[in-house]
């Protein structure tokens, strides 16, 4: 092996840490009832939280400079794997067989997905009009998403996953249209100033969006929204390079059929993940409470 592939797998690694750090930062904010905005502003582990998720992008973005995308993909789906056990450390508990599986199948069916899937060729990226459609009709999707994770008490946190990997998805395929026309290879010729800056700001406010959308799912857990969050994301990705960017999948047919595999693998760990219920801790109890509650206080009699 040589350096640049190691250090391709180092920076691979850690990314999926810093993803996985912040993942369960996330979670335990949700948990601790820090809902709004606001509130969320003022919360240190909101920022550390925000940190660990650049840093997280930033290491990816290295891993992919040194190593090629079919290495550094499937290792940064490691996310989901080491959130749980960190997940599992804060909360005093431990992973469950049914976690470990739902997480197996979940990995196994993103690995499939990624390994039929590839980037677009150097130099092909969304045209100005393309972006702008794309933008418009993720904002309408998202919407969709989280109106109808608000009207659903079981599947919300599933629904807000999914927008916030569709936002995520769409800010990279924003990011490499923005990377394009400032390195003058955007077909067409680059952008003006203008429209180049109303790029970047899509691409800020997608990224944004699927962080705060990513912070409501957590409210339901974290595995299950987790894993949504690490299929819709790549998934996003590959339909806006199929459909507007001429990519297909890997091997023709094959790849097709390898790919609808992979996702029935992926939504069979994902619905693990949702019935999976830890046993709760046991309460301990007061020391200042008797020992045995069951025996009524002795009634007063008022006799004459």
């Amino acid at each position: 092996m040589n350096e640049s592939a190691l250090l391709a797998i180092l920076l691979s690694l850690a990314s999926a840490a810093g993803y996985a750090l912040a993942a369960v930062g996330q979670s335990r904010l949700a948990a601790e009832g820090g809902g709004g905005i606001g509130q969320l502003l003022t919360r240190p582990l909101w920022w550390w939280a925000v940190g660990l998720n650049a840093a997280g992008a930033l290491m990816h973005v290295a891993a992919l400079h040194y190593g090629p995308l079919t290495l550094v993909q499937p290792l940064g789906a490691l996310t989901l794997v080491a959130a749980l056990p960190l997940s599992a450390y804060y909360e005093r508990r431990r992973v469950t067989r049914r976690e470990w599986r739902g997480a197996a199948w979940t990995l196994a069916g993103l690995t499939g997905l990624i390994a039929v899937t590839g980037p677009a060729s150097p130099g092909d990226a969304l045209s100005l009009r393309e972006a702008l459609a794309i933008a418009a009709a993720t904002a309408l999707l998202l919407a969709f998403l989280v109106r109808a994770g608000a009207h659903s008490a079981r599947g919300g946190g599933l629904g807000h996953a999914t927008a916030s990997g569709v936002a995520s998805g769409v800010a990279s395929a924003l990011t490499q249209t923005v990377t394009a026309s400032l390195a003058r290879e955007l077909p067409g010729g680059p952008l003006n100033w203008w429209q180049t800056a109303l790029l970047a700001v899509l691409v800020a406010t997608f990224a944004v969006g699927g962080l705060l959308l990513s912070q409501a799912a957590y409210r339901g857990g974290l595995a299950a929204p987790l894993a949504v969050v690490n299929l819709a994301n790549p998934a996003a990705a590959a339909v806006i390079g199929v459909a507007l960017l001429g990519e297909s999948f890997h091997g023709g047919p094959l790849g097709w059929l390898v790919a609808a595999a992979s996702a029935g693998l992926a939504a069979r760990g994902v619905i693990m993940l949702t019935g999976a219920t830890p046993a709760d801790l046991p309460a301990p109890v007061p020391a200042t409470l008797p020992t045995d509650l069951s025996a009524p206080e002795p009634a007063v009699r008022i006799t004459a």
